[in-house]
């Protein structure tokens, strides 16, 4: 079982130590077409929790192995604010990271729980996921778990941002056929105006995917971004 993996070197957020807070399975309460995991059921909470001491010594053991890290990234095989004591996680983390950053990789399907977003103002910077902005396509791009709204998830990310004074990435990945029509990209440009993020990092499909789906052309990715208002920070 392993909690740590890396470091990756990545073009946006340096040398990056990972922590994998369900490292036994596939826990989240997404089951997202494009998913590099094999496909599982949703769910809305964990079944299988590692501890916070379980992670904290993985952590200090690594950062003891590896020394300049830039960024602690809390992720899973999942989603990491399904993890139940991640408050207390994150406290524990800035009690002994030093100048190293913390940053959470999330799909933001419980942003707009206060006690997630009280979590996550404890981080140095946080990126959510948006890739639609219609509950048609969540449901049918990112097959989210019963329950979940996409305009909760909206308006949880507005709430968000009116109390995070740290950097705020929005991660929007398009699919062929799915989400990249001009009608969901021009539903997406409006929330984002609103929202306005620190960055916004559009991409595509460049692992296989658990499912039958395909990525846009990078001209295609190009001219989708040109949909987007030119005073969003995009990237």
């Amino acid at each position: 079982m392993n909690i740590i993996f890396g470091p990756i070197h990545s073009r946006r957020f340096g040398k990056s130590l990972g922590v994998d807070l369900s490292p036994s399975k596939k826990q989240c309460n997404f089951d997202c077409l494009y998913c590099e995991l094999d496909p599982a059921k949703t769910m809305d909470s964990y079944e299988d929790v590692v501890t916070v001491e379980e992670v904290t010594t993985a952590l200090k053991r690594s950062l003891d192995e590896h020394g300049d890290v830039d960024f602690i990234t809390l992720t899973a095989n999942g989603e990491p604010t399904l993890y139940p004591y991640l408050a207390e996680l994150i406290d524990e983390i800035n009690s002994f990271k030093g100048t190293t950053k913390t940053l959470i990789l999330s799909n933001a399907a419980n942003i707009d729980d206060v006690k997630v977003q009280d979590a996550l103002l404890k981080l140095d910077e946080v990126k959510l996921s948006l890739d639609c902005a219609t509950q048609k396509c969540l449901k049918k791009l990112d097959r989210s778990h019963t329950g979940i709204d996409v305009e909760n998830i909206k308006a949880g990310m507005l709430a968000f941002k009116e109390r995070y004074d740290g950097p705020l990435v929005i991660e929007i990945l398009i699919v062929k056929t799915l989400n990249d029509s001009k009608e969901e990209i021009a539903k997406l440009n409006n929330f984002l105006l609103r929202l306005q993020p620190t960055r916004i990092d559009i991409g595509t499909i460049d692992r296989p995917p658990a499912y039958d789906v395909k990525p846009v052309s990078y001209e295609k990715l190009l001219e989708i971004s040109h949909l987007f208002d030119p005073s969003l920070p995009l990237y």
